[in-house]
C-alpha cells in the first residue's frame, strides 16, 4: 500500500526535509495550546507534538480517521507533527528556549547560549491507523563566545525570529557552531531517521534509518 503523508505544521524547514526525504506531503495545520515548561523538555516536545498530531486527526473525514485509515486513492494515511525546543541545563533544571517574541528576546536567548553547550530536543509523533505514537531526538551544539554586535547583526537580519533558540543552524547561525553532535536535521526541525522508524517501510525513499 503507498502512503500518503499529512504534515501537521506549517514550518517551511519541516516541509523542505520532508522533500529533501523524496516526499511532497500535504500540509494540513490545527490551532493547538502547547505546553511550555511544565515538562522536562524530552517530555515537553513529544506532548505538543501529539497534541498536533491528535487536533489535524480530528479534522480528517471519519473513513480516514478509523482504524484502517486510508484516503480516498486507497494509499495510507499517516499524520506527521513535530516540535522543537533548544533547552540549557543548568544543575538539576532546564532553561527551554522556544521562539523569541520579538528581537529583544533573541538577543537574550542568543546572548545565553553563547560560550556554552546546550541541547536541541525535537519530539515526532505520528498518527497511523488511528494510532498515536512518538519519540524524541537530542542534538548537542556548543557555541563559541559571539560578540554582542554580531548577535544585533544576526537577529537584525530577521532570521532568528521564528526558529526555536533564535537561530538557525542551516543559515547564519552555522558559524556560531563551535561543535555539533547528533543530527542536524535534527537541529532544524524534523529528525527524518527517527520519523523513518516510524513510519510504513520506504514512505521516505530518500532517507536511511542507518
Amino acid at each position: 500500500m503507498s502512503v500518503k503523508l499529512i504534515l501537521a505544521s506549517a514550518s517551511p524547514r519541516r516541509l523542505d526535509l520532508l522533500r529533501q526525504a523524496g516526499v511532497e506531503p500535504e500540509i494540513k495545520v490545527a490551532e493547538v495550546a502547547e505546553l511550555t515548561n511544565e515538562l522536562p523538555p524530552a517530555e515537553l516536545v513529544q506532548a505538543n507534538a501529539r497534541r498536533k498530531a491528535e487536533a489535524v486527526a480530528a479534522l480528517q473525514p471519519q473513513s480516514t480517521s478509523a482504524a484502517g485509515a486510508a484516503a480516498a486513492d486507497g494509499a495510507e494515511v499517516c499524520i506527521v507533527a513535530a516540535d522543537t525546543v533548544v533547552a540549557l541545563q543548568q544543575g538539576d533544571c532546564w532553561q527551554i528556549f522556544g521562539k523569541p517574541a520579538d528581537a529583544a528576546e533573541a538577543c537574550r536567548m542568543l546572548q545565553a547560549l553563547s560560550g556554552r553547550a546546550h541541547s536541541v530536543f525535537t519530539g515526532v509523533a505520528v498518527w497511523r491507523r488511528g494510532r498515536l505514537q512518538s519519540g524524541v531526538a537530542e542534538s548537542r551544539v556548543r557555541f563559541r563566545k559571539l560578540e554582542s554586535a554580531e548577535i544585533i547583526a544576526y537577529v537584525a537580519g530577521g532570521e532568528p525570529l521564528d526558529k526555536a533558540g533564535a537561530y538557525a543552524i542551516q543559515g547564519g547561525a552555522r558559524c556560531f557552531v563551535q561543535e555539533l553532535v547528533g543530527d542536524e536535521d535534527n537541529i532544524i526541525g524534523l529528525p527524518l531517521r527517527l520519523l523513518a522508524e516510524m513510519l510504513p517501510a520506504g514512505a521516505l525513499p530518500g532517507c536511511s534509518t542507518k
